[in-house]
């Protein structure tokens, strides 16, 4: 049975709090920048020949957001590792961000052991746990980040802060005023576009996730920049609705996939595109070969939405897209009736995976 979007049904539904998280995630970004302002670190640019970021879900997310938005500005290669194992080029010159919002998960500890004994220069961000313990007698940097949320909520501290360690060691320009513009944008969006005081109407988030009620999500993003804003929805469905998606990247797209959108004709019904779209990053070409792409599947009968970035910066248009997902994702578990803060199946694999 679809539920209704009022703030009385929301609140009798989300039972955990994730609304008040989702809407601190703008005040969760400044302080994410003043805890990194506040970081000494002893390291020199000469120093560093790559980055690697090893975590995995929720914890990873930030890295990916990192990754997504240096695709054009950094010099050395960055990497982001969800393994157990780290790959053979790591060594002293690779700086690698242990990123664990618990402290305790197991594939970020086994590639935190692998980075030390690689003589990598190691920087650890958590709310404590294990990898507090660990750093503490290596006596490895690390940055201890508020506790209590949910890993896919902590996305402000897991992106913000490596991004301005990066800037403090050289690495890339000034990126403080790109962090300031993507809060104002940010602010802005919660209070005049997804809360849920706004009506289905006015409230992008509300809308896509009245679309997305019943139907398979099919998300797409160009991949320079923007790849990350359709792998956070994909896995925000998955965490906050409880529900499938699916998510893929143009132009690469226009290679393979566009192929597969004529059989089996019987299920289109049951799909919705989400394109996720930006006017000022995306390659001309990669804008364009998105329209042609919806113009197809429309013709195929197949629900098309589109979703376009805020704000002026690089940054912010991120960000932008990113917070009206985790909206629309926590709306449409509201009408699907589940809350959406537990993971209980995440939470019973990995201790299955303990027992071995």
């Amino acid at each position: 049975m679809k539920r209704s979007l009022t703030l009385k049904n929301i609140k009798k539904i989300d039972s955990s709090g994730m609304l008040a998280v989702l809407l601190d995630f703008p005040l969760q970004c400044n302080q994410a920048l003043c805890i990194a302002k506040g970081i000494r670190l002893a390291a020199e640019k000469k120093d560093i020949k790559r980055v690697v970021f090893a975590g995995v879900g929720g914890s990873a997310i930030g890295a990916e957001l990192v990754k997504s938005y240096l695709y054009l500005e950094s010099r050395i290669p960055i990497a982001v590792v969800r393994e157990y194992e780290l790959p053979e080029y790591i060594d002293h010159e690779t700086l690698v961000f242990i990123s664990s919002y618990s402290g305790n998960t197991e594939e970020t500890l086994s590639a935190y052991n692998q980075a030390k004994d690689k003589g990598a220069f190691l920087i650890a961000i958590s709310s404590g746990g294990k990898l507090k313990d660990f750093t503490e007698n290596d006596k490895v940097h690390f940055v201890r980040i508020p506790e209590g949320l949910p890993p896919r909520y902590a996305l402000g501290h897991l992106s913000i802060i490596p991004l301005y360690i990066l800037y403090k060691l050289g690495l890339i320009s000034d990126v403080e005023p790109a962090i300031n513009q993507a809060i104002k944008v940010l602010q802005d969006l919660k209070s005049n576009s997804l809360n849920p005081y706004i009506g289905q109407k006015d409230n992008i988030s509300k809308y896509i996730a009245a679309k997305l009620y019943n139907k398979f999500p099919v998300v797409y993003s160009s991949s320079m920049h923007f790849d990350v804003v359709a792998t956070r929805f994909r896995n925000q469905i998955n965490e906050n609705a409880k529900a499938l998606a699916s998510s893929y990247v143009f132009p690469e797209m226009n290679h393979n996939e566009v192929m597969g959108w004529q059989n089996p004709k019987r299920i289109f019904k049951d799909f919705v595109v989400l394109m996720f779209r930006d006017k000022l990053g995306a390659h001309k070409h990669v804008n364009k070969g998105m329209d042609i792409v919806r113009d197809l599947l429309k013709k195929e009968g197949v629900d098309i939405l589109e979703a376009w970035s805020r704000g002026e910066s690089l940054l912010s248009r991120i960000f932008s897209l990113i917070y009206i997902g985790d909206f629309a994702s926590f709306y449409l578990a509201i009408l699907y009736g589940v809350d959406p803060a537990p993971v209980d199946r995440i939470a019973y694999v990995k201790n299955k995976l303990r027992e071995l």
